[in-house]
Parts: C-alpha cells; sequence; structure tokens
C-alpha cells in the first residue's frame, strides 16, 4: 500500500508544481511518520524516501538508531527544551522554534557538539488557540533576535494550517506565510535565509505548494491513518 500511496502522493505533488509554473525539485515530500513502525519507514525507504518527519524526541531517536544513516530526519512537532540535547546532531532540521527560551536552548546544545542547527520558525498565521506558535507581527522581532546566535541557522518558516473539509479555505493561510517570508528578506537581517517554507500536509498540500510551499509534511497520505493506541 505504501508504495501505491507513494506514487499517488507523487502525481498530486507534480501535478500542483505544474499549476504553479513550479520545477519539481523546488518542492520536497517529508514522510510524516509517527505512531508508524519501523518496518512502514523501511518500505518507504525502499521506493526512495529520504525525508522523514517525527512529532516526538522519543520516537525519533529510536528510529534514527534503527533506519539508515542517509536519512534527513525532521522534528516537526512542539519541542520542549529538556528534550533539545536528545536530538542535536541528528536532526537535519527542527521546523517548530517558536520561542526564545526554545532557541536559545538549541544554540547552548549545537554550541556543545560543536555545530550549527538548521531551524525554522513556526508561525500560528490562523491564531488558532489551539496551536504553537509565534503571531505573524511577532516574527520578525524575533528573527532578529535569535540571528545573533552562532549555532543556529534560520532557514525559513512553518505552519500548521487548520484542519478543513475544502483545502481551498487554508490558500490565504499559505500565502500569508509566504508574504512574510517575503517581508523577512527585504530586511537582509545576517544569517537568515528564509528560503524554506514548510506548509501543508495530507489534506492540504496541493494548494500550499500552489502557494509556495518548499517542503510538504504527508503522513496519512503515505502510510494510512494512525494508530494513537501504541
Amino acid at each position: 500500500m505504501i508504495k501505491e500511496q507513494l506514487e499517488e502522493v507523487e502525481r498530486k505533488i507534480q501535478a500542483a508544481c505544474e499549476r504553479a509554473g513550479r520545477k519539481r525539485d523546488e518542492v520536497t515530500l517529508i514522510a510524516v511518520s509517527k505512531t508508524k513502525p519501523v518496518s512502514d519507514l523501511w518500505e518507504a525507504y525502499n521506493h526512495g524516501v529520504r525525508f522523514f518527519g517525527e512529532n516526538k524526541v522519543q520516537e525519533l531517536t529510536e528510529k534514527y538508531d534503527a533506519l539508515p544513516g542517509d536519512i534527513q530526519w525532521h522534528m516537526i512537532g512542539h519541542l520542549q527544551t529538556n528534550k533539545v540535547k536528545y536530538i542535536i546532531g541528528k536532526v537535519a532540521m527542527i521546523h517548530s522554534v517558536d520561542s526564545l527560551k526554545l532557541a536559545k536552548t538549541i544554540e547552548k546544545e549545537s554550541a556543545k557538539k560543536n555545530c550549527v542547527t538548521q531551524i525554522l520558525i513556526e508561525v500560528n498565521v490562523a491564531e488558532e488557540e489551539s496551536k504553537f506558535g509565534l503571531k505573524i507581527n511577532e516574527v520578525i522581532p524575533f528573527v532578529e533576535k535569535i540571528a545573533l546566535f552562532d549555532h543556529i541557522k534560520v532557514c525559513g518558516l512553518m505552519t500548521i494550517a487548520p484542519f478543513v473539509e475544502n483545502p481551498e479555505d487554508n490558500r490565504l493561510i499559505f500565502a500569508n506565510l509566504q508574504k512574510l517570508s517575503v517581508d523577512i528578506k527585504k530586511k537582509n537581517i545576517d544569517n537568515v535565509n528564509v528560503s524554506i517554507l514548510s506548509m501543508g500536509m495530507t489534506n492540504d498540500y496541493e494548494v500550499a505548494i500552489e502557494e509556495g510551499a518548499t517542503l510538504v509534511r504527508v503522513g496519512t497520505g503515505i502510510f494510512g491513518a494512525r494508530n494513537y493506541g501504541i
């Protein structure tokens, strides 16, 4: 099933790129593998997937140890400061940076390992009470503060759009994140490159691609419904 689902997702990504006049290689598919067994990840890996996203630190580290070293792991879930030390040096990117406290912890732990950690700023574009992330008007002052850190590299923005029946309802959310990235670029802040936009999930990634997504996070569309009972 995973092979067929991957082929369908790939077809939809290709079609969305064509509609937007974009090249296919401008969009990276992240297979969101939370709650899924290592066997499922192996199957996706054997069909070419090299980018995996996890929401929980423990799950990420366990899978990191069980799977090949050429995988790029993305931490996409809310990250507690006391868990940061377990993933520094293992993750290609942290998508969910939304506080100065968290940024400082990532800086400190990255300095200990003498590495630079790539991060995205999580933006709560829709300002949903249930979601983490900065409001749009908080992002530029925040970026200006953490741009001074030596062991963090701001690479872009991430948002989790509301779950909607009609993906078109999220088009403005994605367009607003893209506009924010343009506004940040105009500031020419040292050590900041907001070329990455992580937006769009199984329900709405095609619309997100049309609005400029460079990373799409697809879980259910690849692996099927999740079992939260494990």
